[in-house]
Order: C-alpha cells, then structure tokens, then sequence
C-alpha cells in the first residue's frame, strides 16, 4: 500500500481552503489551472507506459478535480477515516486521471506517477483498493463500481452516518444491466447522499455510444427510475459545482455531464481513436505545447 505525502497533503488542504474561500470566479479559475496541470500529467503518464486511455482521462479530468478540489469531504492522511466520503470511479479504466489527482490531494508521493502499469507498480491499469489510498473499490470491468456505491450509500445510513457517496460512470458503460440495477434499489431506498455522475462524452470503445445502444434521452431515464436529474456541462467548474450539490428532494442526485473525450488537446477531442490510443513522440510535444498555452 503507497503512504501519503505529508508535504504534499498540507499544500492541498490550503489550496483546498484557499479554492473554497474564493470568489465564484477565483474557484472557476484555480480549478481550470489544477486541471490543466493534470491533463499533463495524464500525457506524461500514458507515454512513458505507453498504455492508457488517454481519450476518457481527459474527459473525466474537470469532474475528479471539482470533486476533490472543493465537493469532497475526505483527508489523505486519514484515507480510512470512518465518516470520510466516499469516491468510486467506476469507468475504472481511466485511472491514470484518478491516481494523478490522488497524487495532487498528496495521498501518495507524485513521483509514483512514473511507475504507472509498471510490472508490479502499485499504479495499475485499473483502480486497487488493497494498493493505492483513496481507492475505495477495485473497479475495471464496467457496471461494478456503481453497485458498490448504493452499498456505501446503505451503509452510512445504516451508520447514521452524513457522508456522501459519490461515483463517476461513464456513458458507455450505462449500457450495462447491472447499472440499472443499481439505480433501480438506490431510488427505491431514496439514497439522497448518493450522487452519480455520467461521463457524457458519446464515444465508447470503437463507436459512439448512440450507434451501439441508444442512450438518449438519458436524463429521463434516470428521472423514471427515482432520480434527481441534473444536466450540466462537464468542463465547467462553477456549472459542475452547482450540479453536484446535496439533493434537495430526498432522492439520489444523478448528473448527466456533457463531455468532450480527449478534453484539451484538439487532435484527440470527440475522436474515438484516442480511447485507447498511446501519443507519439511529436503528437506529445503538440498535446503539452497546447496544454502549456
């Protein structure tokens, strides 16, 4: 199991509070820095492995970094406290943008950024709970992570506990029954301290999602199932965090986040190509130039 960074934890709590204390503007602003900052760090991770999926990580990015810059209660030396939050990401195999904001928060040293789907690096392809701290479920094969969340969205209820629960789909993987399942029993429950949030980027492995299974209207299906729905636009900050606040009708909030996959850089935006495409040397150097801009 990797330790925190110390250093690293105590610059994120100021910066955390220096974010939550800002103006409306100032937050917007110090997000989209962090995220630029990670979008590098996701580039700089998927080329020395060269693997990844570069395309969703980007999509993903502003979503994990509002959620850990401001929305989350949860504190990296301390990732087992007992009324922490709780974050699942259960498109599981976008984890180099997890980890390189686990690795912002200072839940473990950023240099072990490099040793990502190493032979045995603790960094897998895909999140392990018994390895990386922050982790709180081993998530990769799509339509686990979601169910796991109602468990512990059940269980802080069961505790009498106020924590959140909040999990990050993607688009594609709604296509998977056991999704609905879960969306099923959380509206049933009424679990107002879960939140679902979509990665609406349309494109999944080989295709856009409309052309494998129809998704759309996506908010009324949530809605039919006892949801909250909320549709914002998944790289605005100050829209992010307004979608992501506390049910206000009892029942479990779902965010359908309109995104862009490969987010940033423009030769991989809205390509289905960069799902799981690996940069080469000069596509590098024009995707950090952009992101340097």
């Amino acid at each position: 199991m990797l330790r925190a960074d110390a250093s690293a934890a105590a610059r994120f709590r100021a910066a955390r509070q220096a974010i939550r204390e800002g103006g409306q503007d100032e937050v917007a602003r110090s997000l989209q820095s962090v995220s630029t900052d990670i979008r590098r760090s996701i580039l700089r991770m998927i080329d020395t492995a060269q693997l990844g999926h570069v395309g969703g990580d980007m999509s993903v990015t502003d979503i994990l970094v509002t959620l850990f810059g401001v929305v989350l209660e949860v504190d990296p030396e301390q990732p087992q406290a007992p009324d922490r939050d709780r974050f699942i990401l259960s498109k599981g195999h976008c984890a180099a943008a997890l980890y390189s904001t686990l690795a912002w928060c200072g839940y473990f040293p950023e240099s072990e950024l490099r040793s990502f789907m190493a032979p045995l690096s603790a960094l897998n392809g895909h999140p392990d709970r018994r390895k990386v701290p922050g982790v709180e479920t081993n998530t990769g094969p799509l339509g686990h992570g979601f169910p796991v969340a109602v468990g512990c969205a059940l269980a802080a209820r069961l505790r009498g506990s106020t924590s959140r629960t909040v999990v990050v789909l993607g688009d594609g993987e709604m296509q998977e029954g056991s999704n609905w399942e879960a969306a099923m029993t959380a509206g049933h429950h009424g679990l107002s301290s879960l939140t679902a949030i979509v990665d609406r980027n349309r494109l999944q492995q080989g295709a856009r999602t409309e052309e494998t299974v129809t998704l759309d209207p996506l908010d009324a299906k949530w809605a039919a199932f006892g949801w909250e729905v909320r549709v914002t636009d998944g790289h605005d900050h100050t829209a992010l965090l307004e979608a992501v606040r506390p049910s206000v009708t009892g029942k479990p909030v779902a965010v359908v986040a309109n995104t862009v996959k490969g987010k940033g850089v423009s030769f991989m935006e809205d390509r289905v190509e960069w799902h799981h495409k690996v940069p080469t040397s000069e596509q590098m150097r024009a995707a950090v130039a952009e992101l340097s801009r």
